[in-house]
């Protein structure tokens, strides 16, 4: 495959990989910067690529790739070790009684903004936060899965709007 025509197959599958990139990141930043790193990655690689051989599918490949690799980064990055000898650290107690009060305190702060909420946006919600699929609450409830979705979302939305001062 000549680079002419490998530059304008990367340049098609963009608004696709762009798309898979914001599934997997959530955020549109990192879903362009995934995007972006996906592509150089594919360029510097261009020689390993065989043609007539599914294009997409390589690329989808890198992308997912780069991301599993990211998200490890991030994880081992955040990995406290203990390296005290007695593990000084590992051994603290966890629950202070300030942090516990002021935990508590969030959760009726959160209770009471999810029961303010009209009936028919609190039970999806409440479903939802026990463990119900937002299938099974559509089935449960009788209403478009999209309505359960948007509902649980506009909860989700009112919460963080609510609780922004208790972060």
């Amino acid at each position: 495959m000549n680079s002419i025509s490998f530059q304008k197959d990367l340049v098609s599958v963009q608004e696709e990989l762009l798309r898979f990139a914001y599934k997997l990141t959530a955020d549109r930043e990192e879903a362009n910067d995934l995007l972006q790193e996906t592509a150089l990655k594919a360029l510097d690689n261009e020689d390993k690529y065989t043609p007539d051989t599914n294009f997409k599918g390589w690329m989808y490949t890198i992308m997912r790739n780069i991301f599993i690799n990211n998200y490890r980064k991030v994880v081992r990055d955040q990995t406290f070790v203990d390296h005290t000898d007695n593990l000084y650290h590992l051994n603290l107690p966890r629950d202070t009684a300030y942090e516990s009060t002021e935990r508590s305190y969030d959760l009726k702060e959160m209770h009471r903004v999810v029961n303010s909420l009209p009936r028919e946006y609190r039970l999806p919600f409440s479903m939802h936060v026990s463990g119900f699929k937002y299938r099974e609450i559509a089935e449960r409830l009788g209403v478009p899965l999209g309505t359960v979705k948007s509902r649980i979302f506009f909860t989700r939305q009112k919460l963080q709007k609510e609780l922004k001062d208790f972060r």
